[in-house]
């Protein structure tokens, strides 16, 4: 009897022993699990984050666009590895973007207004502003119209459909064919607030999704007027020098440097807080003197000149 409860005890502490082993087993076993399952998530985050560093993208104004491209390229054949994609859409499309944290910069020939700002403060975005370049907003007509010169109020006038006719303002007895940009262009929004002061755009203005097609149009027609950037002038249409009631004035580089052409202006970038990373590094080089460079190639004016 003695024996058999002997024989019982081993048993029972050798069934206990290997209760006890296969319990601490299984702890180790579950209490390693959450530390590989983080090892492997964390492993793509840090390839992620590395991916985006080396990536920004850009949208925005039609108007910076060439330069912006421009810009662009240089920065990637000096920096090999590092990617910056550009497109346009105009500058009301690229600070929605940026509001919406789609994009690392949003490029703009306007300033940011007050219910953009807003919308961006709403969503946590901080908008800080750069300047980049300047340009003037270049009224043009076809290289055939004897007209070369218009005051702000006839210029007014023709965008708000109080005059149709070339002869209203000393030019040719035919209809005006009225061309502008789609509203979502800050060159559009600029040109309201600057030439038509509150007045709405004429119902019957021919609108254009981007600056080239304005070119297009106004070099096809002799009959046509319309307004791009400084940038885009070409031999194959005439800009018109501009009185805003301090005399006529053509644009010029040393005119809009100056101020003294009525529609001259700044053209931005614009970023979610103090730019840090590859954005900064791009936003330095566009404002570098390689970068101001390139802004005098491309046709507008730079920051120093």
């Amino acid at each position: 009897m003695t024996n058999k409860l002997k024989t019982y005890a081993i048993l029972t502490l050798l069934i206990i022993g290997f209760v006890f082993l296969a319990g601490c087993a299984g702890k180790n076993s579950e209490s390693s699990s959450p530390a590989q399952e983080t090892s492997s998530e964390e492993i793509p985050a840090e390839k992620t984050t590395v991916s985006e560093a080396q990536s920004i993208t850009l949208k925005g104004s039609d108007t910076v666009l060439p330069l912006a491209q421009a810009e662009a390229e240089e920065f990637m054949a000096e920096n090999s590895g590092k990617s910056v994609t550009v497109t346009g859409g105009g500058s009301g499309v690229g600070i929605a973007a940026l509001i919406d944290g789609e994009v690392n910069i949003a490029p703009a020939s306007r300033e940011m207004t007050d219910d953009e700002i807003k919308s961006a403060e709403a969503k946590g975005i901080n908008p800080v502003e750069t300047t980049i370049a300047y340009d003037g907003i270049t009224v043009i007509v076809n290289p055939s119209n004897s007209v070369s010169n218009l005051t702000f109020d006839q210029l007014r006038g023709i965008y708000n459909g109080s005059i149709s006719n070339w002869k209203e303002v000393g030019g040719a007895d035919a209809q005006i064919a009225v061309i502008s940009r789609d509203s979502s262009s800050g060159t559009y929004k600029d040109f309201q607030k600057d030439v038509l002061q509150g007045d709405e755009y004429r119902p019957d203005a021919l609108t254009q999704p981007a600056t080239g097609g304005i070119v297009t149009e106004v070099a096809q027609n002799t009959n046509a007027i319309g307004y791009i950037g400084f940038a885009y002038l070409d031999s194959s249409i005439k800009a018109l020098s501009l009185d805003n009631g301090n005399g006529s004035v053509a644009p010029t580089e040393e005119s809009i440097l100056n101020g003294s052409y009525p529609l001259s202006r700044s053209l931005y970038f614009y970023t979610n807080g103090e730019p840090s990373g590859l954005t900064k590094e791009f936003n330095d080089f566009v404002t570098s003197e390689k970068g101001q460079k390139i802004v005098s190639t491309v046709g507008y004016i730079p920051l120093k000149k």
